[in-house]
């Protein structure tokens, strides 16, 4: 009885040490593999994205595993709003991120070092709530503007009250940041006016809220995919842009040829937008290639910054 019981106290204090050193292992693997992971997040493209349309090809170029395929390590740093993105880039969080001229041209100006990768196909649309009704610009006086400052918005704000000849401080303008809770206030009856991205704009007018300005009809691209320069500057970085470049120009072509709606899965996954709201989207979206904003869009956007500093 005591053999037996002697046995089990044995049996009982392996099986212990087993379980000690199990865990003991588990710990230094885990140790190790954070610090491995650590080290292949610092040598990641990350580039910070939003849950816009104009993001589109960084999502396509994901989900068909274009980047795999390559044999390019790129990560997309999701966020909901271009204040976060450009957190994220003047913290060197990331290597490169989607914004708009104004916006980036301001952070270069507060010194974080960019260059433009490429333009995207980034638009906005002036949406005003359908129960205001609102048909004119100049009815705009003494209403609610929800829109981001220093942004391409921001700027368009000032184009569509210079037309309809209205004061600056007629129009409330409102700072809501992220893009989707900005589509929910307007949904919820709570802002009169409002400025969307694609596809939140498409939500919108599924909704009935009718349009006043759209960007697309400006002057000049204002999308753009920044890069900062003092992040990317070594043969492996280049190298990585390059693979990106090949990527992106892949996933546009794709786009173009098969049409948004094909993607519509994946605009609904990443832009938190249901299908049954999203089949609206106009049909004759492209994506360019990679190439550079036009110079004349950049001085324009430092144009209006020097303005509005004065």
């Amino acid at each position: 009885m005591h053999d037996m019981k002697r046995i089990l106290y044995i049996i009982i204090a392996a099986a212990c040490l087993a379980a000690c050193a199990d865990k003991g292992t588990k710990k230094v693997m885990t140790r190790a593999e954070r610090l491995r992971m650590k080290k292949a997040e610092s040598a990641a493209l990350k580039i910070a994205v939003m849950p816009t349309l104009d993001c589109l090809p960084l999502f396509v170029a994901r989900e068909c595993r274009l980047f795999d395929t390559l044999g390019v390590d790129v990560r997309l740093k999701y966020f909901k709003a271009q204040m976060d993105v450009d957190t994220a880039l003047a913290g060197c969080s990331v290597e490169g991120g989607v914004s708009d001229l104004v916006r980036t041209e301001r952070l270069k100006q507060k010194g974080t070092p960019l260059d433009y990768l490429t333009a995207t196909d980034g638009s906005w649309q002036l949406v005003v709530n359908r129960t205001a009704r609102i048909k004119q610009l100049k009815q705009l006086d003494d209403k609610m503007l929800a829109m981001t400052r220093f942004s391409a918005t921001d700027r368009f704000s000032d184009i569509a009250l210079d037309s309809a000849k209205l004061k600056y401080d007629r129009v409330y303008r409102v700072q809501i940041n992220d893009v989707n809770l900005r589509l929910l206030m307007l949904l919820n009856n709570e802002m009169d006016a409002l400025w969307l991205p694609e596809p939140q704009a498409t939500v919108a007018r599924h909704h009935k809220h009718g349009v006043l300005m759209d960007s697309r009809k400006m002057k000049g691209s204002w999308g753009v995919l920044a890069i900062r320069t003092d992040r990317t500057a070594d043969k492996s970085r280049q190298e990585q842009l390059k693979l990106l470049v090949k990527a992106y120009n892949t996933a546009c072509d794709s786009i173009n040829k098969r049409g948004v709606a094909h993607y519509m899965p994946l605009i609904e996954k990443y832009c938190k937008q249901k299908k049954e709201h999203l089949k609206k989207l106009p049909a004759d979206l492209r994506f360019r290639p990679v190439a550079k904003p036009a110079e004349e869009d950049v001085n324009s956007a430092r144009q209006w910054l020097e303005k509005k500093s004065l």
